[in-house]
């Protein structure tokens, strides 16, 4: 009867181990060939203006819906939450005590006195030691946990800067593919015409020549920017999981309300109070400190103190106790002191270069935003120049006033100048994007601009 209760503890300790599930591998590929109708849920999105918006792919995907896709879809995002996993079970892990220990022995004897009697001797011992450094080895956890959850939400942000990027890509691309098939149609109608008069003796070969030139370059410029809009997608489908024969149907602008510069300078002294992977940096830092710490109690002796039942070949009966000191003579753990001081002014540096590079990043941006805003000023008044002067070419070449190599010439500078304001406005773009992803959230607008687009 003396033996039930350890019997029964010992089937209750086996009734509650997790049992083991096989878990074979898929061996096809699982990418949906067309965009899932998802009920995305609001909790689930990184950022307040994605929150917010529906998601309804059925009438396509503008930019927002765009970015919500992405988060819930991205294949690198599904290992990072993986990953996120793993850190959260390593701190439930982390947090748990530590076993004691059951020794059990017996002899019996084979020779000897008659009334020898069979021996036993029960232990049980617990590591002292473990207690001393639980509440570190927890906090280092939960820091650790937390820092994986932090860069998770940086890969977010990141992941919804590139869907953006790519989505205002497509739209510039397609708005510059419009003027290049206008041209297109432009040269064409008027090769046709000067090829007709050359045949009619009314028009030379140079004039032939010089708008099949000017087709072919344009022609040319519209097979290049095929590829690229294919290259863009493929890649647009690649970051939403999707797979590659998908074909999206994107709708919508990729239009942003212009900055309110002094309110995101403001923003640059409060980075690392916001900025997700700033705030994992930390919480590494903070997780390294607390390893720090378990290596320098690591120092004193290990503690591990058990008690003991027992019986001899004699039938004498007897209780006692054991105590188990490490002696600190060689080791005395400096080898992970060192290791753990080492690991913490890595961290310590490294948080400190990646600030200074953040506020130096958006700084970059803000310069650069006046250059594109002056340029794109520029090209717009060029545009609008030549667009006047080639109405009036046309009438003068219709006229018989200028010559076709002129006009071509006119009409392929301010294809130029067309293309060169789209890639300025893309430019723009792209910058705010940029600065959308590393300050996070709706950029401040100035409120003079509040309503308008770009």
């Amino acid at each position: 009867m003396t033996k039930l209760p350890g019997v029964l503890l010992i089937v209750a300790g086996i009734a509650g181990c997790a049992a083991y599930h096989a878990k074979p591998l898929n061996m096809t590929s699982t990418m949906p060939h067309e965009v899932p109708h998802l009920v995305i849920d609001a909790r689930r999105m990184p950022l307040p203006e994605l929150a917010s918006h529906r998601f309804d792919p059925s009438d396509g995907l503008d930019m927002t819906e765009t970015a919500m896709l992405a988060v819930v879809n991205n294949p690198d995002l599904k290992l990072a939450r993986d990953d996120a996993g793993i850190a959260r079970a390593q701190a439930f892990a982390a947090g748990l005590l530590p076993d004691p220990q059951l020794s059990i022995g017996a002899d019996f004897p084979t020779n000897g006195p008659s009334d020898l009697t069979s021996a036993y001797s029960f232990g049980l011992s617990y590591d002292v030691g473990s207690l001393l450094i639980r509440s570190s080895v927890r906090k280092a956890a939960r820091a650790a946990r937390e820092k994986t959850d932090l860069n998770l939400l940086w890969q977010e942000w990141q992941v919804v800067g590139q869907a953006r990027l790519l989505f205002v890509r497509d739209r510039e691309m397609s708005a510059l593919m419009g003027v290049l098939r206008e041209n297109q149609a432009l040269f064409a109608d008027r090769l046709s015409h000067v090829e007709a008069a050359f045949e009619d003796g009314n028009a030379v070969m140079g004039m032939v020549s010089a708008d099949a030139t000017a087709l072919q370059d344009v022609e040319k410029r519209i097979h290049e920017l095929t590829r690229e809009v294919a290259r863009n997608r493929y890649a647009l489908n690649l970051l939403l999981g999707l797979a590659p024969d998908v074909n999206l149907t994107l709708v919508g602008d990729g239009s942003l309300p212009a900055m309110d510069e002094a309110a995101i300078r403001a923003r640059l002294a409060l980075l690392a109070d916001f900025r997700p992977d700033l705030m994992a940096l930390k919480a590494g830092y903070e997780s390294e400190d607390q390893r720090l710490r378990q290596a320098i109690l690591g120092q004193f002796p290990a503690l591990n103190i058990g008690l003991t039942r027992a019986r001899d070949t004699s039938d004498i009966h007897t209780i006692g106790f054991g105590v188990t000191l490490s002696l600190p003579v060689f080791d005395r753990n400096r080898g992970h002191v060192a290791i753990g001081e080492a690991t913490r002014q890595r961290l310590y540096d490294e948080f400190q270069v990646r600030l200074n590079g953040a506020g130096s990043e958006i700084q970059r941006i803000l310069a650069d935003r006046k250059l594109f805003e002056e340029e794109l000023r520029a090209a717009k008044a060029g545009v609008a120049a030549l667009e006047k002067v080639a109405a009036h070419a046309g009438a003068a070449y219709g006229a018989g006033d200028i010559d076709e190599t002129t006009y071509a010439g006119l009409q392929g500078g301010l294809l130029r100048k067309r293309m060169e304001a789209i890639s300025l406005e893309q430019g723009i773009l792209e910058e705010r994007i940029g600065l959308l992803t590393l300050v996070g959230g709706e950029l401040p607008v100035a409120e003079k601009t509040k309503g308008t687009g770009r």
